[in-house]
C-alpha cells in the first residue's frame, strides 16, 4: 500500500465504491481498504449449497440499482454488467391459487387486481412514474429545499402516510392491499407507522419505470463491474485488510467510512467530540434477517402459474397476516407465518445452476440479533402456495441475523438498511444535520447506508457523501 492518497475508502459495499468513483472522477487518487477477502459488501455471490450454484448473499434484486440516478451515468455495461428482467417483476400468491401479478406495464398490472381498484393503483402508479427522475432528484440524498416542489407534493401527500392507512384508504379488495404490504414491508418497521407508505409507492412506481432486475451470473456482477470500472479511473483495492484504528490508514486529505455508528465508534471514537460520539452511540438499529439459499431439482411448483414466470414473490398471504407478522418481529418475536420474500433468479439466468437444476432465494425479517433458525418455518410458507416444494430441495443453506453480521460487519444484529429508517432516522441520519455525511473531525466523513438516503443498492450515499468531501477538502463541485 502507497503511503499517501487523496482519498481513502474504508468499505467496499456499493457507497464505498460510490465514493470511489466521484473522488476518481474528480481527478484524486483513491484507496479502497476492504477487511473482507473479496470487496462488494452486499454484493457478493457464492456457491453456498453445492458446486455449481451461485446465490447471492445478500441482496439480490435490484430495482434501485438500475434507478439510481448515480449508477445510471456509469458505464457498467462496458465493464460487463448484464442486467436480466423477468416477464412478471412481481407475485404475490394467496390461499386460493390467485395471486396479484406485477408487469412493466401498468396496463398488464391492473388485469391481476379487483376490478374495484385497478382505476385507483392506475392512477397512483401512472402519476408516481411519470414523476419518477424527479421525485428521485429530491428523496435520495441529504434533507435540503426541493428542486421539483410540485412533483415532492405529490409523492409526499401518500408517503407520509403509515402503509396501513394507505392502502385502506386507496385500495378496497385485499389483493391490492396484501400487494401494497408486501412492498411496503420492504422498509422493516411495523405498517402502522408513518412514512412505511412511502417504500411500498417507490418500490411499486419502480417495477414501472425501469424494472426490477437481476444481474447476470449474481450480485457480484455489479461488484465486478464497479471494480473494473474503479480500476480504469486509476483507483487502487487492498483486501483483508480490517482497520481497527484510523492511525493504520494510509496519509490523505479525506477518509470516508462506509461503515455504520458502531463501527465509527470502535475506530475514530478517540478522535470524536464527546457530544458527536453520544450522537452515534444513541444510532438506533432495526431488525435483523433470517435467509435460506436452496438448490432444488426443479423450478418450483407454486399452485398460480404468475408466480412461476416472477423474479419475486412476496409469500405473505394477506394485509393483516402481513401487518401482524412484522408487528411481531418489532416487537422481538419470531412469527409463526412470517413475510417470505424469495427471489428465483434461475429461471432467468442459467448461469446460476446446472442444467435443469434451480436456486432460489428466500427470507425473512427477525428481532435484531436472533439466532432463532427459521428455515422450517420459510419451507412451509413457500409449501403453503407450492404445495411439492419441499421434495425439490436437494440442498440448503441458511443464515441467522447474527450470521450476517459475521459475514458483513455494517450488519449490526442482521438489520440489512443501516439503521431504523423511520421519521426519526430517514434524512437525520446518523445525526440531525444539514451535512449529515460530515464529522467533526477534519476531513472524516460517513457513506455508508447510515447516512441518507439509507439502505440499499444504489450508492447514493457515497456519492453524496463524496460531494461533501470533493467541497470541503478540494473546494471542487461533483456532478451526477
Amino acid at each position: 500500500m502507497k503511503t499517501q492518497y487523496d482519498a481513502v475508502i474504508v468499505g467496499s459495499g456499493p457507497n464505498g465504491l460510490a465514493a470511489a468513483i466521484t473522488m476518481l472522477k474528480a481527478g484524486k487518487t483513491v484507496a479502497v481498504i476492504e477487511a473482507k477477502e473479496t470487496i462488494g459488501g452486499g454484493m457478493r455471490s457464492k456457491e453456498l449449497t453445492l458446486p455449481g450454484y451461485v446465490h447471492d448473499v445478500c441482496s439480490a434484486i435490484h430495482p434501485l440499482g438500475i434507478a439510481s440516478p448515480f449508477f445510471a451515468k456509469l458505464p457498467l455495461k462496458e465493464h460487463g454488467l448484464e442486467w436480466i428482467f423477468p416477464p412478471v417483476l412481481l407475485a404475490h400468491p394467496f390461499d386460493d391459487g390467485s395471486a396479484s401479478i406485477v408487469k412493466r406495464s401498468i396496463t398488464s398490472t391492473v388485469r391481476t387486481i379487483d376490478p374495484n381498484d385497478s382505476e385507483a393503483y392506475y392512477r397512483l402508479m401512472q402519476d408516481m412514474s411519470s414523476r419518477w427522475y424527479q421525485i428521485a432528484d429530491d428523496i435520495l440524498g441529504p434533507l435540503r429545499f426541493p428542486r421539483h416542489p410540485f412533483a415532492l407534493l405529490s409523492f409526499g401527500i401518500g408517503a407520509i402516510q403509515s402503509a396501513k392507512n394507505f392502502a385502506e384508504r386507496h385500495f378496497k379488495n385485499f389483493r391490492a392491499q396484501a400487494l401494497f404490504a408486501g412492498l411496503a414491508a420492504h422498509s422493516m418497521i411495523p405498517l402502522e407507522r408513518p412514512l412505511t407508505a412511502a417504500f411500498g409507492i417507490i418500490l411499486g412506481t419502480l417495477a414501472h419505470v425501469t424494472g426490477w432486475p437481476l444481474p447476470k451470473g449474481g450480485s457480484q456482477a455489479i461488484t465486478e463491474a464497479l471494480r473494473s470500472y474503479i480500476s480504469s479511473l486509476g483507483g487502487e483495492f487492498y483486501t483483508n485488510t480490517p482497520v481497527a484504528s484510523l492511525s493504520e490508514l494510509p496519509d490523505s486529505k479525506a477518509v470516508l467510512l462506509d461503515i455504520t455508528p458502531k463501527q465509527i465508534l470502535q475506530i475514530a471514537g478517540d478522535r470524536l467530540p464527546e457530544a458527536y460520539r453520544k450522537k452515534l452511540e444513541a444510532y438506533r438499529y432495526g431488525t435483523g434477517v433470517f435467509k435460506v439459499d436452496f438448490a432444488t431439482n426443479s423450478p418450483i411448483p407454486f399452485k398460480n402459474d404468475g408466480c412461476r414466470q416472477a423474479g419475486v414473490v412476496h409469500i405473505g398471504g394477506t394485509f393483516d397476516e402481513i401487518l401482524e407478522s412484522e408487528n411481531m418481529v418489532w416487537s422481538g418475536k419470531n412469527p409463526k407465518f412470517p413475510l417470505v420474500l424469495l427471489a428465483q433468479q434461475s429461471l432467468f439466468d442459467t448461469s446460476r445452476a446446472p442444467e435443469g437444476k434451480h436456486t432460489v432465494w428466500a427470507y425473512c425479517h427477525t428481532p435484531n440479533g436472533s439466532t432463532e433458525d427459521r428455515t422450517e418455518v420459510i419451507e412451509n410458507q413457500i409449501e403453503r402456495f407450492a404445495p411439492g416444494f419441499k421434495e425439490t430441495i436437494i440442498a440448503k443453506h441458511s443464515m441467522n441475523s447474527m450470521d450476517f453480521q459475521s459475514y458483513d460487519p455494517n450488519y449490526i444484529g442482521g438489520d440489512i438498511n443501516g439503521g431504523v429508517q423511520d421519521w426519526r432516522q430517514l434524512f437525520t441520519r446518523p445525526v440531525i444535520s444539514l451535512r449529515p455525511y460530515k464529522t467533526p473531525v477534519k476531513g472524516l466523513y460517513i457513506c455508508s447506508s447510515s447516512t441518507p438516503p439509507g439502505g440499499g443498492v444504489h450508492g447514493m450515499c457515497g456519492f453524496h457523501a463524496a460531494k461533501q468531501a470533493l467541497k470541503d477538502v478540494f473546494n471542487l463541485k461533483a456532478k451526477l
